[in-house]
Formats: structure tokens, C-alpha cells, sequence
């Protein structure tokens, strides 16, 4: 159980056993070098290992490989066979050393590695996010870490809050691009090498994003082309993601995403598949029927979780305190006790549903095609009410993007007057010279490069590695992925039909009313909360002297919103979860 952090100083000894002045800074960290410019930090939860070396570099990385024998096997073909035994991340470097960016493209998997490459240190992010990776200069050396909090101690950084993170996350519920809430302090993006060189430069090369491609396939039937090549592709991401010789566990909701997972797993694993869901109470709508359903048709074990107001008020603070960045939300308390509950049960590896949306698209998308329908309109885009696209998707998130000029102090909305708009995370995307050409494809990719890189797949991994395990997303598979975006958008979005092509490559293998069954998401009563167990901890903290000597929120808004007042409803609780989250992320740094 470890992470892990490395440093590139100004006298780049790397092969030199002698300490060299990162090493100082390492030690600063609170991980003591195991190799000049890298180390471990055993104290922090995650999978890192090394270091590790070949062709004359050295890493050490969080890397956990999917197709590990493929990889072998290109590299013997390239003439660098690995030695027997070798761990996944010295595959990785190898396949670096060799091969350069396109062999790490190949990769299939979950990894972040940090190598030093004569006098740079390159950091290696995967295809989607999977694991997450940090860095930052000061004091003319770079540091890097899997651990956000590790740079937080580094002194020669003196790094603060940085407000612009914090409008970000009010505006998307979670950070969505290379900011981060510590100023100085940038997240590597997935899919792409950064490399950092003694002198101070940087430059970045994207080695894997999603294409569009709609060339029609050949046969009679292009729709059941799409559908059965797909079926092929779920079946082999699940494969790959299953344990080798022991019991699986799935987190089921009883959505079609993750009961597809759990049937695919139970069809092609041969050790018993266990399921997990989550129950706010017998006297909320919950979807139990559903995940009971799946669990019954797939002869799992299965197990039901209930989570109380009490309990997540309980342990709101430390969850809080796990992740890298704040996320806002509400199932993160209840994601980490289903984490519990699987390590209890003595499993390693947790398969979820994660990705069905930003993948082949769900309802968050509809807002902006009903948006793209009237900005077509003659005229519309003199009219009063039109808004280009970018400020037209913050709108749609429904978070407090509209709320900002009412919640953020004078001074705090003065002091982001001159800084770079949120819009520029998305502006890529859908209106970017490079974007996809349909408006679905626009928007899937930028669900995928945003919510799916820095909500989904960041607190999946930090949570299940606070317990010791792996959380694995088959649906988030490269290959899957890269399918999904050569299926035409008729076939992902059928008139209000949803990831239809998704529906059908598994119709064989789930119950009708499950598959066509509409989207409903998990039914967090978040209302109840902040009325209930979590109304005093609300009050004590976000109106509290900590709260108030930071400057960020008028407290005349916060008490409207905790007295259930104003014009919020419906989204007032969701909305004040966001600031409650932020306020408990920013303690626990110490920002």
C-alpha cells in the first residue's frame, strides 16, 4: 500500500548513487529516497511499486496492466523481451524504452509513471484516467506525485488555495482539466506524456484520444454489425478484468450499465461472483427490485448495504480527506462502505458499471440537444436567451454555475475577474477547431475527458484503494471506448432511447425490464441529510470562523440555502452538498 512521488533537481545525477539535491526535497515529502529522484510513500493508500529500471532509466508507478500478455509479446517482437517475472510497471517502462509513446499506447490498463529519461523526468498517464498523477516546480526542481497531499507538504512549493480550482468545482461538481486547488499544482491528463526538463521547460504529447469514424460496415444489417462487434469487445474487457483464480465482486445498482457488467462476469468467470448495492431505508424509492432481479437471473451472491443520514454524517469528513480533489457527490460515504464491505469479504478486486454514459450517452445529454434544437432556430442567436455552447453545458450541469454572482463574496468574484472562465474546459469539445462532427459525439467526448478522467474514475480508484482493493471499469476499456465512437450517433442515441447500440449487444443476457427499464440513478436523499443528522455539522462549518476568515462564501446565501429557503428547489440540496464538500476537502488540506 503505497504511492508514490519523484524529483528532477538541478544537478540531474540520476545515475549517480550519491543523494542529489531532489533527494532533499523527497525527503521533504515524507518519502525518503530509494533511488536518487524517486521513492515510495508507504503511508498513503495505492498500488506503487519500484523502482524499477531498463535500457538505462529508472520509474516507479501505480501501474496495473490488462493485456500484460500482448504486451510481452510486442516486445519481443521488437527485440526487447522482458525477463521473466517482471512486474507490470517495468513493463510499461520497458514498452517506453523501446517503443516511445506508441508502445505505451498499447497498453491496456490502469497506471501513472513517473521515469527519469536521461536529464528529464517524464510522467506517463493512461488512456482514461484511471489512476491520477500530479506535478509542480519550486526551488528549480520538479516533483511529482500520485499523492496531492504529498505536494502539499513539500515546502519549497508554499503553495495556497487556488480560487480559480474553486469556481471550477462549484461550476462542475468536480475539477475538470489540469487545475488543481493547490496554485502551482497541475494534474497530468490522461493519455498524454509530459515531459520535464532540468532547465524548467515542459512539453506534452497526446499518445491516445478517441476518433469519430461512422464508415458504414459491410452485411446486410449494419445495426447487429455494430451490436455484435461491441458484444465482442464488453466481453473481452470483463474478461481481462477478472481475477485469475478467485471469487469477483460487482457493484450492482440495478441500472443496465452495471447489471451487464455482473452478467458478463458471471457467464465468464469460474468462481462464484458476488454483488454488492446500497439501501437508503425500505421507506425511500430505491432500486433494489432491479439489482435484486439481476442478482437472482445471474446467480450471484448478494448482498444489500444500508447507509444511514447518521453514518454519512459520521464519516463525511474523513471521505472527504481520501480524495486527491473534492468531489461533489453525495454517494461518495456509500461508495466507500460498499469499498469496506468487499474488502471485509476478503475480495481484491471490485468490477463496476461505470462509463455506460459518458461512453454511448445518457440523459445529461438531452438539455443540450434540446439547446442545439432551438439555437438552430431562424434568428435564435439574436435572441435574448441564446448561449453558445460551452456557457450552454455549465448551465445544463445544474450545479451552481448561475448561483456564483449570490454565493461568492465580493472580494472572492473581484479577485476572479481577471481569471480564465470555466467555459475553457469544454470549449475544446464543442466548439474546438479539432472537435468531433456530431453534437452527441461532442458531447460523449467531453464527458468522457471530463467527468469521466475527474469524477468517475478518480474516486472510484481513491476510494477502493483506501481498502486495499482494485476498482476496475469495463465499460471505460480503450477498445470499447474506441468503438463506441466509431458507431454512428443514431445508433447510441434512437430517438429518446438511450445507448441503444449498448442495450443490444447485451438484450440476450439480462431481463427485458431491465434492459429497457429508463434510466432513473441512484435516489440519494440528500435533503433528508442536510435537514437531519448533517444540519448541525453544516451550520457549525460553513458558517463557522474557519469558514469565515477564508472569504470564499456570504454567509446571508449559506443560511438561505441551510433554512431550505430561497429559489433553489429542487437542486438546493445538491447544491449546498457542494459547498459542504468543498469546506470539508479544503480542511483537511489545510487551505
Amino acid at each position: 500500500m503505497a504511492r508514490f512521488c519523484a524529483c528532477l533537481g538541478p544537478d540531474p545525477g540520476h545515475r549517480d548513487a550519491r543523494p542529489t539535491a531532489a533527494d532533499a526535497h523527497l525527503t521533504a515529502m515524507g518519502a525518503p529516497p530509494l533511488a536518487p529522484g524517486l521513492a515510495l510513500l508507504p503511508d498513503e493508500p495505492g498500488h506503487a511499486e519500484g523502482p524499477f529500471e531498463a535500457s538505462g532509466m529508472r520509474a516507479v508507478g501505480e501501474v496495473t496492466l490488462h493485456n500484460r500478455a500482448d504486451l510481452l509479446t510486442a516486445l519481443a517482437r521488437a527485440g526487447a523481451p522482458a525477463p521473466p517475472g517482471c512486474g507490470d510497471g517495468e513493463v510499461l517502462l520497458r514498452l517506453w524504452a523501446r517503443l516511445g509513446a506508441p508502445g505505451v499506447a498499447l497498453a491496456e490498463g490502469m497506471f501513472a509513471l513517473a521515469v527519469l529519461d536521461g536529464r528529464d523526468l517524464v510522467l506517463i498517464r493512461d488512456h482514461v484516467g484511471a489512476r491520477t498523477l500530479f506535478y509542480a516546480r519550486a526551488d528549480d526542481t520538479w516533483a511529482a506525485a500520485t499523492s496531492l497531499r504529498a505536494l502539499r507538504r513539500w515546502p519549497a512549493l508554499g503553495t495556497g488555495m487556488n480560487l480559480s480550482a474553486v469556481r471550477s468545482f462549484l461550476v462542475f461538481a468536480y475539477l475538470p482539466g489540469e487545475e488543481t486547488l493547490l496554485e502551482g499544482v497541475r494534474e497530468v491528463l490522461p493519455g498524454r506524456v509530459v515531459r520535464l526538463a532540468v532547465d524548467g521547460t515542459l512539453t506534452q504529447q497526446v499518445y491516445w484520444e478517441p476518433r469519430e469514424g461512422h464508415d458504414e460496415p459491410s452485411g446486410p444489417r449494419p445495426d447487429d454489425t455494430y451490436a455484435l462487434k461491441l458484444r465482442a469487445l464488453l466481453e473481452e474487457a470483463t474478461a481481462r478484468r477478472l481475477p485469475e483464480a478467485d471469487a469477483v465482486a460487482v457493484l450492482l445498482s440495478g441500472g443496465v450499465d452495471s447489471s451487464l457488467v455482473t452478467a458478463l462476469a458471471a457467464k465468464l468467470h469460474s468462481h462464484p461472483v458476488h454483488t454488492y448495492s446500497i439501501s437508503f431505508g425500505d421507506e425511500l424509492p430505491n432500486e433494489l427490485g432491479y439489482s435484486g432481479l439481476v442478482a437472482a437471473h445471474c446467480h450471484t451472491r448478494h448482498r444489500v448495504l444500508t447507509v444511514s443520514g447518521s453514518a454519512v454524517a459520521a464519516r463525511l469528513a474523513d471521505t472527504a480527506a481520501l480524495l486527491d480533489s473534492p468531489v461533489g457527490d453525495p454517494l461518495t460515504v456509500p461508495n466507500l462502505m460498499l469499498a469496506e464491505a468487499v474488502a471485509g469479504d476478503g475480495h481484491g478486486i471490485v468490477l463496476n458499471g461505470e462509463g455506460g454514459d459518458p461512453v454511448f450517452g445518457g440523459p445529461k445529454n438531452l438539455p443540450m440537444l434540446v439547446q442545439e434544437m432551438h439555437a438552430g432556430a431562424p434568428g435564435a442567436a439574436g435572441t435574448p436567451w441564446y448561449e453558445d455552447r460551452a456557457t450552454a453545458y455549465l448551465r445544463s450541469y445544474r450545479k451552481c454555475w448561475t448561483d456564483l454572482p449570490d454565493l461568492l463574496t465580493p472580494e472572492a468574484l473581484a479577485a476572479l475577474d481577471s481569471a480564465p472562465a470555466p467555459q475553457r474546459f469544454v470549449e475544446p469539445y464543442l466548439t474546438g477547431p479539432d472537435r468531433m462532427t456530431h453534437l452527441l459525439d461532442q458531447l460523449l467526448h467531453c464527458n468522457l475527458r471530463t467527468k469521466g478522467a475527474h469524477h468517475i474514475l478518480t474516486k472510484v480508484e481513491r476510494l477502493t484503494a483506501s481498502q486495499g482493493i482494485q476498482g476496475r471499469a469495463p465499460l471505460f476499456d480503450r477498445q470499447v471506448i474506441d468503438h463506441a465512437f466509431a458507431t454512428p450517433p443514431a445508433l447510441k442515441l434512437r430517438g429518446t432511447a438511450e445507448k441503444s447500440v449498448l442495450k443490444e449487444a447485451v438484450r440476450d443476457l439480462l431481463p427485458a425490464t431491465v434492459v429497457d427499464r429508463p434510466k432513473s440513478g441512484m435516489r440519494v436523499p440528500v435533503q433528508q441529510w442536510l435537514s437531519g443528522p448533517l444540519r448541525e455539522l453544516g451550520n457549525d462549518l460553513l458558517l463557522g470562523r474557519d469558514a469565515r476568515r477564508r472569504g470564499l462564501f456570504r454567509p446571508d446565501t449559506v443560511r438561505t440555502w441551510m433554512r431550505g429557503e430561497g429559489t433553489l428547489l429542487p437542486r438546493q440540496g445538491g447544491k449546498l452538498w457542494l459547498v459542504l464538500t468543498l469546506e470539508l476537502w479544503l480542511r483537511a488540506y489545510d487551505l
